[in-house]
């Protein structure tokens, strides 16, 4: 049995708090493009929808890779189930918490653009009705993440501690293949399931997403076991950076102009091969370039780490709730965005800084362990030394 590295990788801490961070801006930037979201600024911008695709290719397959990473840690050789009640009451709990706390107010704004006249105490009670969203207003919402997380954490356990346990051979392919089989097997997955079963994020009917959610957090985990799967990433880093540029640039120009809907089969299919490729092309350079660049502990990395959690159940909340203030005012698109992303960070990490971390029954439900009473320090034992007809007090150690 292989032994428990016990090295923190900074690297994966620092993509952790890559991944959540840029979430601000993404659902920042859901407010001002054309894609169907809670609310719509008065002023739609097409420019931000380039930046908008980008992030979008791989933002969710980077958070559920560095999952499966966090849970190899998390595994380690504890017994089932002391790992089972660990996820309870990290993830479920705040997903319960977040249905019934954090994501109604964000349901209560969209409504009242929808014509509602109440205010948020006549809304609230609406939510114990249970009747979905979007026809009704129970919803987990951005929280979605946590319920696919927990559920691959509780359905594959079998199988991840069958390979935690077991020693995995790895071979001396060439680093090429690293780039080439995923990259063919993300897209067998797209062509097969996205067609019939597109993207929802209700669990119960997202098998595309699910192919690929499940691929990813199940990669993380086997990269931890793998120091030479590790070593190729890195070595393929500039060559994952150009293919992904390509990739990239490929799939703009097949779509330049062109809905989704308007291309051809054959072109559908090009579409979601180049989809697959580039997402895991940037995933590969990501990882490369983190792995090489980011293995280092910075001063406030611990505590940026320990925030992400209740950072990212909170922010859409605040973003919408800034948006709809914000959403009439005749102002440019960029002083909005600036406003509303900045504007998150500061209230999140207020909140979170100072009212979430310090208190302990706030603390479980927004995902952190409770902080255990300092232990008292030992008092100074006087030791009698004759020095000059005096008593010294000295400390015992």
């Amino acid at each position: 049995m292989e032994n428990l590295i016990k090295t923190r990788r900074y690297e994966f801490d620092w993509l952790r708090v890559l991944a959540f961070s840029l979430l601000i801006f993404y659902h920042t930037g859901m407010f001002f493009v054309a894609w169907e979201w809670h609310l719509k600024n008065n002023q739609l911008s097409e420019a931000l929808e380039l930046p908008m695709q980008f992030m979008s290719q791989w933002r969710m397959s980077l958070i559920f890779l560095v999952s499966g990473v966090g849970v190899y840690y998390a595994l380690g050789y504890r017994p089932a189930g002391t790992f089972t009640k660990d996820r309870l009451k990290r993830i479920l709990l705040p997903l319960v918490i977040g249905m019934l706390v954090v994501v109604p107010p964000q349901v209560y704004f969209e409504r009242l653009t929808q014509g509602f006249q109440g205010n948020y105490f006549q809304f609230f009670p609406s939510i114990f009705e249970f009747e979905p969203y979007p026809q009704g207003n129970f919803s987990w919402h951005h929280l979605w993440y946590l319920a696919y997380v927990l559920c691959y954490s509780l359905l594959l356990l079998p199988v991840l501690l069958y390979l935690r346990k077991t020693q995995i051979q790895e071979t001396a392919s060439k680093r090429w293949l690293l780039l080439v089989a995923p990259a063919m097997w993300l897209s067998l997955g797209a062509v097969l399931l996205n067609r019939k079963f597109p993207a929802t994020n209700a669990l119960v009917d997202d098998w595309a997403n699910h192919f690929l959610y499940i691929t990813m957090f199940l990669f993380g985990f086997l990269l931890m076991k793998l120091p030479q799967l590790q070593q190729k990433i890195k070595d393929v880093r500039f060559g994952s950076l150009v293919l992904g540029v390509s990739a990239f640039s490929l799939l703009l120009f097949l779509m330049h102009d062109r809905e989704f809907e308007a291309l051809s089969p054959a072109q559908q299919t090009m579409y979601f091969v180049l989809k697959s490729c580039n997402r895991w092309f940037w995933l590969m350079t990501l990882l490369g370039f983190a792995m090489t660049h980011l293995s280092f502990k910075g001063k406030y990395l611990a505590q940026a780490n320990e925030m992400v959690y209740p950072f990212y159940i909170l922010h859409q909340t605040v973003i919408v709730a800034l948006a709809f203030y914000l959403r009439d005012l005749d102002w440019a698109i960029f002083p909005k965005f600036a406003l509303i992303s900045g504007g998150t960070f500061v209230l999140c990490f207020v909140l979170v800084r100072y009212v979430i971390m310090p208190i302990n029954w706030l603390r479980v439900p927004f995902g952190l362990a409770p902080r255990k009473p300092a232990v008292p320090a030992m008092p100074p034992v006087a030791v009698e030394q004759k020095e000059s007809g005096k008593v010294v007090v000295g400390s015992c150690f």
